[in-house]
């Protein structure tokens, strides 16, 4: 047992121990009388401005017994060997943990970009190039390692998700007569003949269509792997292009992959800022699939803290997959571990489980500009980070980026590679 003791007991510390602690299946003991500490016979964690003898000590910063959001300087130092946030001049690995955890930075932040994200070259990770470690994981091992206690850091119920996001079910089929009248019209005028000539031949049923790789996810699901899909049923808009939620096919396609994987909500691009679509779009999926949605990933990874997550928990959602970022890969919220938000505006823990996952395909080919083989070595380093310091291994990708089609053409390789490393 681990006696820990604190003059001030908080939510925030609480949330911070049960991350390091009971993640890795450590039993703590939280106490604020330093007399009844003194006297403890055990293992001891001094977190306080207080001084007994030969206890080991972390000293506080203000973080985790702060009320409110500040704003704090932060800056590089090391802690039992590791790089490590100071606050403020105070090295504190707990702070540091909560600090990324909780996702502070991002609550009162005016660096968003045209679609109104917090984008990763502007997180504290990008900054200090922590960003592909994850640095909260690493901060409990080394607060373990300074304490000499021995844990098996890696989740037992470890898993190798792949999941996909469903933002357009098919490139050319199903798309009506107006929508496929213009869609020509456009090409014939702009010169893509070739794109073109690919409509009709998919129209007629000459080819099959680019975005129809449904097989090859019913595939991943047949070889043993968990399969989650996200799948977007918004109205038609600038941003939300899939087919309407009404259309027979469309409904059919959904009932079809729900009977072999797992379904959750994508809320579309405006759900974000309207409260009523979210409501919507979950009951649409419902009516289909004949069952309640209870997980969600925002589509183009749409995050406002706090009002995103809380209009999830207002519609019995449960568990999220949205932490992570477009434009840079790794560990948004420093930890592959699954975790329960932490609410800052209320100061409280919520239901909400957040599962982060450690890239996307388009992150890999659009925003970084690798090529296959460059995405696969970086892909392999996340993969041995999970795999060092445990956690979920989960990975995002598009029915039709599997479909090898132009920019993505040499891409499927670098799926099959990354289901490939589950068995290394």
């Amino acid at each position: 047992m681990l006696f820990i003791y604190s003059e001030t007991i908080s939510n925030r510390l609480v949330y911070t121990l049960d991350f390091i602690f009971k993640t890795r299946e450590i039993d703590y003991v939280l106490c604020d009388d330093f007399v009844a500490f003194e006297r403890l016979d055990g293992q001891r964690l001094n977190y306080s401005d207080r001084h007994f003898e030969n206890i080991k000590k972390i000293l506080p910063s203000p973080l985790l017994f702060d009320q409110k959001i500040k704003e704090y300087d932060l800056n590089r130092g090391e802690f039992n060997g590791l790089d490590c946030i100071q606050f403020d001049d105070v090295v504190d690995p707990l702070a540091s943990i909560f600090y990324i955890l909780s996702r502070m930075e991002e609550y009162n932040t005016k660096l968003r970009d045209k679609h109104g994200r917090f984008e990763g070259k502007n997180s504290t990770l990008f900054r200090f190039a922590w960003h592909e470690k994850a640095m909260c994981d690493r901060w409990s091992e080394a607060i373990l390692d300074f304490l000499a206690i021995s844990s098996n850091s890696k989740s037992k119920d470890f898993q190798f998700l792949p999941t996909f996001d469903i933002d357009n079910a098919y490139a050319y089929k199903h798309k009506g007569f107006i929508r496929s009248s213009l869609a020509n019209l456009r090409d014939a005028i702009t010169g893509h003949t070739r794109r073109l000539l690919e409509r009709q031949n998919v129209q007629s049923g000459l080819k099959k269509d680019p975005f129809d790789t449904y097989d090859i996810i019913e595939e991943t699901q047949n070889k043993g792997f968990s399969v989650l899909l996200f799948w977007l049923l918004g109205d038609y808009a600038k941003y939300d292009k899939n087919l309407s939620y009404k259309h027979p096919k469309h409904q059919k396609l959904i009932r079809r992959m729900n009977e072999r994987v797992e379904i959750g909500i994508h809320p579309s691009y405006k759900s974000t800022t309207y409260y009523y679509y979210l409501h919507q779009e979950i009951e649409r999926l419902e009516e289909i699939i004949a069952e309640r949605v209870h997980k969600s990933r925002q589509h183009y990874l749409k995050l406002e803290f706090p009002l995103s997550y809380q209009s999830l928990i207002d519609n019995e959602i449960t568990d999220d997959y949205t932490m992570g970022y477009a434009d840079i890969v790794g560990f948004r919220a420093g930890t592959a571990h699954s975790f329960l938000w932490f609410d800052l505006s209320t100061n409280a823990v919520t239901t909400l489980r957040i599962h982060p996952f450690v890239y996307m395909d388009g992150t890999l080919n659009q925003y970084l500009k690798l090529n296959p083989t460059e995405a696969k070595e970086n892909i392999q380093h996340l993969w041995e980070e999970v795999k060092r310091y445990g956690g979920d291994f989960i990975f995002i990708w598009h029915n039709e980026t599997l479909g090898e089609k132009r920019k993505w053409k040499g891409w499927l390789d670098v799926y099959y590679f990354t289901l490939e490393l589950k068995n290394k």
